[in-house]
């Protein structure tokens, strides 16, 4: 099926889906408001993701109310700081909010360093939590007992896909002849959080077995803007690609305005950083041929076209409606599913949310970040194509490439979902 037969039909679904839900449940806006919590990071080194993920879920709760509401009422974001992160501030935040509010559902983007403790809160309190942080720890977790985390759902794959993604999108680009490389060596970048760590050992533990090496691993402290020693290992010895797994995007920006001092002849891959409109700031010019991958974010295609202008027309033209795309999707989907299972619910009834974590479970939804659903195994999404090959099972892990720092990340990657060709970086001769 071509891109855009596959885009159509799924969006016509997805639709008809939410009108049959709305249908049903036109009731007056004058009902109770369904308190739905947030604990992100406003302020601290993720303030900047913290701010978009704040900005989806107020565009995907005007558009909830707009139509009707769940089963006729109207949904009322809380939001919490979680600062610097860390399991007791995500631990006391959430907790601030079922106490505060009465939350039946949390929805947070990502919490760095939280031990997973959003799952402990939302099992000691019987409400839903749907998160991105992005880590295989969620499932790891989860499958340790999984009657009591019923109600912990990941909404994007878990990292370690990163590093396999990688290396299958190199070879990619060397058996279509798109790049040449010099030699068969790459380095690793790493920095020193959980994160970047397991996509870094996923790099390197996967390499050889598509014909890499790896000449170099190295950690930097996190957060950091000191590349200078990594620089002279990496000018020492020069790889065919410089795969750096920090994410920060203002230290991201400054690794490149320190590389292009001196190039090597390394194809340049960071991680998710590149996404936020600081990269392109701070970089300008020399970011231009900058790979990066995320494996979620909202899509630039047609299905996605009205997301897109509503987040830039309410948030500003810079502002990432590839970052608030995910807790965009995870709104929606809370939506559907509670009214599928005739309502939220109140924290501490068990047995309502255990009806919405079984109506998430089942539920394959079409968002603007592409297809989710959850592994029954884990309550986390799939990610395509590396860990499933359907498209409509899995979100595509999108490899995007700056090529020219005035305008937005061209999507390259993969093929199904891709809308510019992949361009040699200025620096590759």
């Amino acid at each position: 099926m071509r891109r855009r037969q596959f885009l159509s039909s799924a969006g016509t679904l997805g639709i008809a889906a939410l009108a049959g839900l709305n249908a049903s449940s036109a009731q007056s806006q004058n009902a109770a408001p369904i308190p739905i919590g947030s604990a992100l990071p406003m302020s601290g080194a993720a303030a900047g993701d913290g701010v978009e993920f704040k900005n989806g879920l107020q565009l995907a709760a005007e558009e909830i109310n707009a139509s009707g509401g769940i089963l006729g009422r109207p949904v009322e974001i809380h939001i919490e700081d979680t600062r610097d992160m860390g399991a007791d501030l995500v631990g006391q935040a959430m907790q601030r909010l079922i106490d505060r509010y009465k939350t039946p559902a949390i929805i947070n983007g990502y919490n760095l360093g939280a031990n997973m403790v959003e799952l402990d809160v939302a099992a000691d309190s019987d409400v839903i939590v749907m998160h991105n942080n992005t880590q295989i720890a969620h499932q790891e977790k989860f499958k340790t007992d999984p009657k009591r985390f019923y109600g912990g759902f990941q909404t994007d794959p878990a990292e370690y896909w990163y590093g396999p993604g990688c290396l299958g999108f190199l070879n990619s680009l060397v058996n279509s002849g798109e790049w040449k490389p010099a030699n068969k060596k790459i380095a690793i970048v790493a920095s020193a959080v959980e994160y970047p760590i397991v996509i870094g050992n996923a790099i390197r533990d996967k390499a050889a077995e598509h014909g890499w090496n790896v000449s170099l691993y190295e950690t930097v402290p996190f957060p950091t803007n000191q590349w200078g020693p990594v620089l002279a290992k990496l000018r020492e010895n020069p790889p065919a690609a410089i795969l750096i797994t920090h994410f920060l995007a203002q230290d991201l920006a400054q690794f490149m305005t320190q590389f292009l001092t001196r190039p090597t002849q390394s194809l340049i891959y960071m991680q998710y950083g590149p996404s936020l409109p600081v990269f392109r700031e701070i970089g300008g010019a020399a970011i231009n041929g900058v790979i990066y991958s995320t494996v979620i974010g909202g899509l630039p295609d047609d299905f996605a076209a009205g997301f897109r202008d509503k987040y830039k027309s309410k948030f500003g033209k810079t502002a990432a409606w590839l970052t608030g795309a995910q807790t965009y999707d995870a709104l929606w989907m809370y939506a559907v599913a509670a009214a599928t299972a005739g309502g939220p619910g109140k924290p501490s009834d068990g047995n309502q949310a255990r009806k919405v974590a079984a109506a998430l479970r089942k539920l394959v939804y079409r968002g603007v970040s592409g297809a989710f659903h959850f592994d029954p195994a884990g309550q986390v999404t799939l990610s395509y194509p590396t860990q499933i090959k359907d498209p409509s099972l899995g979100l595509p892990h999108q490899f995007l490439q700056h090529q020219d720092y005035r305008t937005e990340p061209r999507l390259i990657a993969p093929a199904l979902y891709a809308t510019d060709p992949f361009k040699l970086p200025p620096w590759l001769t």
